[in-house]
């Protein structure tokens, strides 16, 4: 079977991603058809409304997608593979590509919606979660950033709650997804096969009927987040990565004391580079924040300024550390998150490309 399975019925165009035994990672090859079926599609007057889906073994639609083929990324990393240039390249104007798309995008996140999962879903004009979603941006765990635009969404969650997101990896339910924004509407994973079939037999007549339709299949949420806002922020809107640790471990709370045991655990360098992330696409609009994430990328894996590239890049360390060896043991460079310094952090946001070159000059 294919890992993307393209179907066609009524005047809804099915996408369904059939790579289960890897909780539907997306591959370079997967990019690629998804952009090319998306592209065909939006000049398609047949069809009114696209959805798409996970598949896997647990739950009516298994897995969404757990983001980008991380094994893929260490792999080319050490063999100078340039399809890892392409890989980010191609994501991100998939990325913008489902953002600006002209006709409902109906994305059915049931199950893990990480990394690249949320790059396919967030643009959707109709977001739909349950009760078995588990919704996470976990990058600095690999010495990475939240990239395919989570700068650009989460620093449009209410608050400070988009610095915690993209610095913890914290995962969220179906109902925090709705309350923080990241989500708009939660159903039971029970309905889901029910109401994709019915989007395929049902003869819609126009994309706003099609859009109609899907909304009024959930209630609307009104709950109020289970995390916790205020502590959030509090902590996370100091200026500093080290003042919000400060402040974490000077509390004695259990969530304060456990908050700062997870940043203790993630990348030090990145944790200062994706609070400076957040904070610049707070006033971006998607296709800048795109362009510097593609900047970002670039050093990650290429650290000029710090003399690492391959095996002594931060991400393919991090990589190494919980997917290949698995020995959850990363060596970070700097190894505290008191030791980063401003000079470590400013070149990760200046491209490596002049405007006219870059990769991503075309996006508007």
């Amino acid at each position: 079977m294919p890992d993307v399975i393209i179907e066609l019925q009524g005047r809804i165009g099915f996408i369904t991603l059939n790579r289960g035994r890897s909780l539907n990672a997306l591959s370079l090859a997967m990019i690629r058809e998804l952009t090319v079926t998306l592209l065909a599609w939006r000049e398609d007057p047949q069809v009114l409304a696209v959805a798409v889906r996970g598949m896997g073994k647990e739950g009516p639609f298994g897995a969404f997608c757990a983001g980008g083929d991380i094994r893929f990324f260490h792999h080319a990393a050490l063999a100078g593979n340039p399809e890892l240039e392409d890989f980010f390249t191609e994501e991100y104007a998939l990325n913008h590509l489902i953002y600006k798309y002209p006709k409902p995008y109906i994305a059915f996140m049931d199950g893990v919606v990480m990394g690249g999962g949320m790059g396919i879903s967030q643009g959707g004009s109709v977001r739909i979660v349950t009760e078995r979603t588990k919704m996470a941006m976990p990058e600095t765990h690999i010495g990475l950033f939240p990239d395919v635009g989570g700068g650009y969404f989460l620093s449009r969650c209410p608050g400070h709650v988009g610095e915690y997101l993209a610095l913890t990896g914290h995962t969220l339910g179906g109902h925090e997804a709705v309350a923080v924004g990241l989500a708009d509407g939660c159903v039971d994973s029970g309905r889901l096969p029910i109401l994709w079939d019915t989007l395929g037999a049902t003869p819609f007549e126009s994309s706003a009927a099609v859009e109609h339709w899907i909304a009024t299949s959930f209630a609307a949420n009104n709950d109020r987040p289970t995390m916790a806002i205020q502590q959030i922020n509090s902590f996370f809107g100091r200026e500093t990565v080290p003042a919000i640790l400060e402040a974490l471990e000077a509390d004695a709370s259990a969530w304060a004391q456990g908050t700062a045991a997870v940043l203790r655990k993630r990348s030090p360098l990145m944790l200062h580079v994706v609070l400076e992330q957040v904070r610049r696409a707070r006033a971006m609009g998607l296709a800048d924040d795109l362009r510097m994430e593609r900047d970002m990328v670039r050093h990650c894996f290429n650290t000029v300024h710090l003399g690492r590239s391959g095996s002594g890049s931060e991400t393919v360390e991090g990589v190494r550390a919980l997917a290949v060896d698995k020995d959850h043991s990363p060596r970070w460079n700097p190894r505290r998150i008191e030791d980063v310094t401003p000079e470590m952090v400013a070149p990760f946001f200046v491209s490596p490309w002049p405007a006219h070159a870059h990769p991503l000059r075309m996006l508007s």
